[in-house]
């Protein structure tokens, strides 16, 4: 998670906590004396790839600032279920008011994790590679794009501004393929450039515009197989649209 500034996850993390704590941790507050203190542990409960230790880790500290956390393994490796993967040891009150927000970040990336790391042991064996998309949750783009390379995946453009995807709209508005990559060309020259096709015709016109990357869209395994041969190598090729973990390796 180093690709994410400390300054950032903690505001991030800080938010979270704000929305779940409000005013104050009523229960802990009316139940815990204060300054008791206590000592917790993460159990992984299901085999799979931890990822998020650090969020999860931010989350205890800024309500208990003395809190002393050990990990237990490494993150973006397969572990089996029953496995330790954090010690808390801190105010008892504050563990029990961050418990919730910690294992939110922590189970929600490590569940990105792991299902990359399914989908990449899918296509063990093949050249294909497992990409992620901006369908993420508002906010978390990068944690989860991280928690994607954690389990073996590869980074798509981060978002709108760092590569040139045209897709169906695009070429509408632009009046076809060939002038929509002429434009981004001359907009955008530096940047890595795809165009989003969904038949035989559009294949030929975004080749012929020099695209260097397709996007195979919606296209059943048998569609793919015949743009496979179409394509013939002139271009970079990619898959999306209703690709489960069961018709990946397929696909």
């Amino acid at each position: 998670m180093k690709e994410f500034a400390r300054a950032s996850l903690v505001e991030l993390v800080g938010r979270a906590l704000n929305e779940d704590v409000g005013d104050g941790d009523v229960t802990s507050e009316a139940t815990v004396p204060q300054g008791v203190r206590a000592r917790a542990r993460i159990v992984q409960k299901q085999a799979g790839v931890i990822y998020g230790v650090d969020a999860a880790v931010v989350a205890f500290e800024l309500l208990d600032d003395g809190v002393r956390v050990e990990q237990r393994g490494p993150e973006g490796e397969w572990r089996e279920a029953g496995a330790v993967v954090l010690v808390v040891s801190g105010y008892a009150r504050a563990l029990l008011s961050g418990e919730r927000t910690a294992l939110n970040f922590l189970a929600h990336l490590s569940g990105i994790a792991t299902a990359t790391a399914r989908a990449v042991a899918a296509l063990e064996g093949t050249a294909a590679r497992v990409l992620d998309t901006r369908k993420t949750t508002p906010g978390l783009r990068t944690l989860e794009k991280a928690a994607v390379a954690a389990g073996g995946g590869k980074n798509h453009r981060v978002g709108l501004f760092d590569a040139v995807l045209i897709k169906e709209n695009h070429i509408a508005v632009a009046g076809g393929i060939g002038a929509a990559v002429a434009a981004a060309r001359e907009r955008a020259p530096g940047l890595e450039l795809e165009v989003e096709v969904r038949n035989p015709a559009e294949i030929d016109e975004a080749l012929a515009a020099g695209a260097p990357r397709l996007l195979l869209d919606n296209m059943s395994v048998e569609e793919l197989a015949a743009a496979v041969a179409r394509v013939g190598g002139r271009a970079e090729l990619e898959a999306s649209g209703g690709i489960t973990l069961e018709t990946l390796r397929a696909v």
